[in-house]
């Protein structure tokens, strides 16, 4: 079975997981959101791609990201120099970005590179990075743009988000592979990860959005949004300054002409008949990730509700 998974943030990294025990995970390829990447101190930082790394590795950080038990001995020394230390890089983590900027400076891309620390890490699955081509995601508020990181971890996700732009994306290339990983799988997952800042940013680059709708195979997605609240970060923030309902049903409208089947956690399961009037399947099961039993059971259970397997 092909399997082909739109992912963004700490929640893809752990469905990942669990789909890597449900699957083969040489069959899996994950199309990850490069809209979070940016330079720390001349230093290219993928945080999505490392955060699937990471997870997948057995490393995966006590919050979710980052390497897990790592030293701050780098960043305290950047301290002492009178850097302000806004963005946590562990020394473990340092020796990941080291690594990648000396190879994209020597002329590689990112998905070469990519590959190749995928399998360093030992595994087995293709990590494909949506683009080769810098594509920033810039957050919109009422006081100006601001870049990603500078939103989500410099003010900590505390601004009014009042738009999402991607001023790069026209000139966006897909990688090499992720136009074919949509258009020959068996199934198409899009992983529980905010709409607008992870799974978006997947979507503008041209060409992925309409081989996307174009796609046999059957397309799953899993509401990051439980319960009204998100499960993790500032999607159910983002919903509700962006104008939509905040809810798995706001979510599935979202994704309305993308996607057959809707995966609602349990405590949802009250809006599968409204998910379905916009055509897609609804499938109500538990999504809460919170350990690795968890994770195997809703990856087996997103499979299942795919057909393809």
């Amino acid at each position: 079975m092909r399997i082909t998974v739109l992912a963004g943030g700490v929640g893809a990294a752990r469905f990942l997981e669990g789909l890597c025990r449900a699957a083969d995970p040489a069959d899996i390829t994950a199309i990850c959101n490069v809209g979070d990447d940016f330079a720390w101190h001349g230093l290219h930082v993928s945080p999505d791609i490392d955060t699937v790394i990471y997870t997948l590795a057995g490393l995966e950080g006590e919050l979710g990201w980052g390497v897990r038990g790592d030293s701050l001995a780098a960043l305290g020394e950047l301290a002492e120099l009178g850097e302000e230390p806004w963005f946590q890089i562990g020394d473990r983590d340092l020796a990941t970005h080291v690594w990648r900027t000396e190879r994209l400076h020597a002329g590689r891309p990112l998905s070469e590179v990519t590959a190749d620390l995928a399998r360093l890490r030992g595994l087995d699955l293709a990590l494909l990075p949506v683009t080769d081509d810098p594509h920033p995601t810039v957050v919109v508020t009422p006081d100006g743009p601001l870049d990603f990181q500078d939103y989500f971890v410099r003010g900590r996700a505390s601004a009014e988000v009042v738009g999402v732009e991607f001023p790069d994306a026209a000139s966006a290339s897909p990688a090499p592979g992720v136009l074919d990983a949509l258009a020959t799988p068996d199934v198409v997952i899009v992983a529980p990860s905010n709409p607008f800042v992870s799974i978006e940013p997947i979507l503008v680059v041209p060409g992925v959005r309409d081989a996307l709708r174009d796609t046999s195979a059957p397309v799953v997605a899993v509401s990051p949004i439980v319960g009204g609240e998100a499960v993790k970060g500032p999607a159910a923030a983002m919903m509700q300054t962006l104008g939509h309902e905040v809810s798995a049903l706001g979510v599935a409208r979202l994704y309305e002409g993308l996607v057959d089947v809707f995966v609602l956690d349990e405590v949802d399961g009250a809006l599968a008949p409204a998910v379905e009037a916009l055509g897609m399947r609804a499938v109500v099961t538990d999504t809460m990730m919170t350990s690795a039993d968890r994770r195997l059971a809703l990856a087996s259970a997103v499979l299942d509700a795919s057909g393809a397997r």
